[in-house]
């Protein structure tokens, strides 16, 4: 009974499903496979700030004061063994941290790298579109000297004018000299 009771839960896996959609056979923890890479950044921005350093001391000159202080009996890292304890916990927290700030080094370049490739990709489009730009007003330019301005058509009006008031008065004066006759 209890084994049909299991298999009864166990998430049916369709094979005509895509790999998506499909119910993972093994249930995944954590956050993804980036998980590492973000705990080293925040490790690293953690111990690159003034207060880990205030930390550090105060953690380190309690530790000297308590063990070079306190009764021998109460010392848990003795002056006489040169703090071997405290050596080791420094020692360890050094081959760890210098890791850890190198992986998260590596990310910044990678970051950097891919947003370089950006920059210089939209610095190639704004090229572009300032070439294309540029191409366009240069053909308005050459279109616009085809166009008439209004000082031109206001001549070439006054000389129509002109002229069609000179036939007006030819004409006139010939008709008056053909009345005459």
């Amino acid at each position: 009974m209890a084994a049909r009771d299991r298999r009864a839960r166990r998430p049916e896996v369709r094979l005509d499903a895509p790999k998506g959609l499909r119910a993972p056979l093994v249930p995944r923890f954590g956050g993804g496979r980036d998980r590492m890479g973000r705990f080293s950044e925040a490790f690293a921005r953690g111990m690159g700030t003034p207060w880990f350093l205030v930390g550090m001391t105060a953690f380190v000159t309690i530790w000297l004061v308590y063990n070079t202080v306190a009764p021998i009996d109460a010392q848990f890292d003795p002056r006489a063994l040169n703090f071997t304890l405290l050596t080791l916990i420094l020692s360890l927290q050094a081959s760890y941290a210098a890791p850890m700030i190198l992986l998260a080094q590596n990310r910044q370049d990678d970051r950097d790298r891919v947003q370089i490739e950006q920059d210089r990709q939209r610095a190639e489009r704004n090229l572009a579109d300032t070439e294309y730009l540029a191409r366009e007003v240069v053909a308005l330019r050459l279109a616009v000297k085809d166009v008439v301005t209004r000082d031109q058509l206001r001549t070439e009006l006054r000389a129509l004018l002109d002229e069609l008031d000179r036939r007006d008065r030819a004409d006139s004066e010939s008709a008056r000299s053909a009345d005459e006759r």
